[in-house]
């Protein structure tokens, strides 16, 4: 694995889970929604979000970690991956994961409020058009998860 896009909801841990793999597999981790975010919640023109992405993808070695904006573009992500690991876990335990994040975060509440229903039919239609190439690991569940992340670490180097 030398290209790793993470998907899925809100609330679902992709955060966590791309720190973790990022230190086993010793790849730089890039998290999307810190540039599609900006300070003042307001998000970045569907344009220069493509170009971002174009412009990440580019690399040789990355994780790509981020949730689906308003008009996300996941093609540039998809053809360069090598491996793409969707985190489909249910929305009762996302949104339990976003309570356990305090109402302080506004921007986060502000995407479980907006854009949650259409995030994982977006990511499925884009998997089966852009990412016929690579690697698809769907992760249901934290135990799921735990056990994906130990055979990275055993796997040789």
């Amino acid at each position: 694995m030398r290209r790793v896009v993470l998907l899925g909801r809100g609330g679902a841990g992709k955060s966590t889970f791309a720190t973790r793999l990022g230190a086993a597999l010793d790849l730089p981790v890039v998290e999307l929604d810190a540039l599609f975010w900006p300070p003042d919640l307001a998000p970045m023109p569907a344009e220069r979000w493509a170009e971002v992405q174009e412009q990440l993808a580019g690399e040789s070695r990355w994780i790509l970690d981020g949730d689906l904006g308003p008009y996300d573009v996941l093609k540039p992500r998809l053809e360069k991956a090598d491996t793409v690991v969707v985190l489909d876990f249910p929305l009762w335990r996302c949104a339990w994961r976003a309570l356990r994040r305090g109402k302080e975060d506004r921007a986060f509440w502000h995407w479980l409020v907006t854009y949650r229903r259409r995030a994982l039919p977006v990511v499925d239609a884009a998997l089966a058009e852009h990412a016929k190439h690579a690697t698809v690991h769907r992760l249901r569940n934290p135990r799921a998860v735990e056990g994906f992340l130990s055979r990275v670490d055993q796997a040789p180097t």
